[in-house]
């Protein structure tokens, strides 16, 4: 049964075909923890793709903290930055407990290989933006929970197809939207959706910019680094160490994020954690806006090819317009007739390798009574995690929700997408939120989806089910 009355029953069958065959071969998997007393192990089995900077500084240590959970396998491309997240998941453990020191972690340098492991329930994905459709689609087809970094997507098209597969296949599902587990944004949504401001007339997005430059220079690919399979499905271009990720450091800010094959942008890289947390006050998690019109300075010289200052304003069904500036404070503000919410993350930066961003409050409103409100119990309560992966560990326990669903994951992000093909083609679009597509316009159309260069991307995956 299709349970998102805005996923039209055309795309829902058409995903359910394709997934029958693949559940026939991988059936839904209970992971090892849940089997009981005589299981071979009491915790969530977990291989972990992709060891840079956000695997190491955010998704590898949420997951190492947890008691129901192992790290069994890590993966990665690059062999320098394999064998460095060995160790690390090794030695972590080796501190926690002196049972665990005998235990070997398994190394990958392809991730079928680790999708054929049979001990793994579930895979944490820390990849470059355009390996997630795949990575999740293949995932879930070998009957694993997933757990994917923000944000869901490359393209709209490959987000449609994840979210159909992951729901139809009832995947454990958890996005690196972690901005859910934090209070202050879970109590500005409680106060916006219960009507403290009034009806929302307004919500501003502020987000960071990425700068331009990168050098150019091609180089020789180095012996540890797998890099056409590094390119995936993006068309064949030389190396060059700023296209990539530092060889020397695993914290800095890889130049990956500023170059539109691998990354949209700070429109996707933080826009989806904003976008996500608008889209929840408002209560249009699970549909997109009407009219979306954007204009952005686009880089002419260097590698680096991502957008820098912008502005977009969106048309929501409910009235509600979304407005995304470089030149807000980097957070969230509602506005309604009433008065208004701001939350943002307050400390600012997740990572040290982050680009500089003016955060206001952690919670601030036009009236201090409105942050002061109780939310009675026949009011509207949102899911509540205080631990974005342990959240997902409880997900994969008990079969229910986690904080964030595929089709939320998918919204908030294909609401980013948009914002960037009307920043690319400089102009108002007019937007089918039921059906996904642009109103009469096949330019913009044609950008919700990408070629894939054989043998990578998702269409060889869901044509062999």
């Amino acid at each position: 049964m299709n349970q998102n009355p805005h996923v039209s029953r055309r795309q829902f069958l058409k995903a359910s075909a394709v997934t029958a065959a693949g559940a026939a071969v991988f059936p839904t998997i209970i992971p090892s923890s849940v089997l009981g007393a005589n299981a071979p192990s009491k915790k969530v089995q977990i291989g972990h793709i992709g060891c840079g900077r956000i695997g190491h500084t955010m998704d590898m240590p949420g997951l190492l903290k947890q008691k129901d959970a192992r790290i069994i396998a890590v993966c990665d491309l690059d062999s320098k930055r394999l064998e460095h997240a060995k160790t690390y998941v090794e030695g972590t453990y080796a501190k926690q407990q002196a049972s665990d020191k005998a235990v070997a972690v398994k190394t990958y340098g392809d991730y079928r290989e680790l999708l054929r492991n049979p001990q793994i329930d579930a895979v944490s994905i820390s990849t470059p933006d355009h390996w997630h459709a795949e990575l999740m689609i293949a995932g879930s087809q070998a009957g694993k929970d997933i757990y994917v970094q923000k944000p869901f997507t490359m393209t709209l098209v490959e987000g449609r197809a994840a979210s159909d597969l992951l729901r139809a296949q009832k995947r454990a599902f958890q996005i690196g939207s972690q901005q859910r587990s934090e209070k202050q944004f879970r109590l500005a949504c409680e106060l916006v959706r219960n009507g403290r401001i009034g009806k929302v007339h307004t919500v501003k997005v502020g987000l960071p910019v990425d700068p331009a430059g990168g050098n150019e220079t091609v180089m020789d690919v180095p012996a540890n680094l797998n890099y056409d399979m590094w390119l995936g499905s993006t068309p064949k271009m030389p190396y060059t160490e700023e296209r990539v990720h530092p060889q020397n450091s695993i914290s800095d800010r890889p130049g990956w994020l500023r170059i539109d094959s691998y990354c949209l942008g700070m429109i996707t890289g933080w826009g989806a954690h904003h976008v996500d947390i608008a889209h929840w006050g408002m209560g249009t998690e699970y549909t997109g806006p009407l009219e979306i019109e954007g204009k952005a300075e686009f880089p002419t010289k260097g590698l680096w090819n991502v957008h820098g200052a912008y502005h977009i304003e969106a048309k929501y069904a409910n009235g509600a317009t979304l407005i995304i500036d470089n030149k807000f404070p980097t957070g969230i503000r509602f506005e309604g007739a009433d008065g208004w919410i701001y939350v943002s993350r307050s400390a600012g930066k997740v990572t040290a390798s982050d680009p500089a961003s003016a955060f206001g409050k952690a919670l601030d409103a036009s009236d201090p009574k409105i942050l002061n409100s109780k939310i009675g119990p026949g009011e509207y309560h949102s899911h509540e995690s205080s631990d974005h992966h342990l959240d997902w560990i409880k997900s994969i326990q008990s079969r229910q929700p986690a904080a964030t669903n595929p089709e939320q994951a998918h919204r908030s992000t294909s609401a980013c997408i948009l914002g960037w093909i009307s920043m690319k083609l400089g102009r108002k679009l007019r937007w089918d939120p039921v059906k996904e597509t642009f109103v009469g316009d096949d330019q913009a159309n044609a950008m919700l989806s990408r070629p894939q260069r054989s043998p990578y991307g998702i269409d060889r995956l869901l044509k062999k089910g």
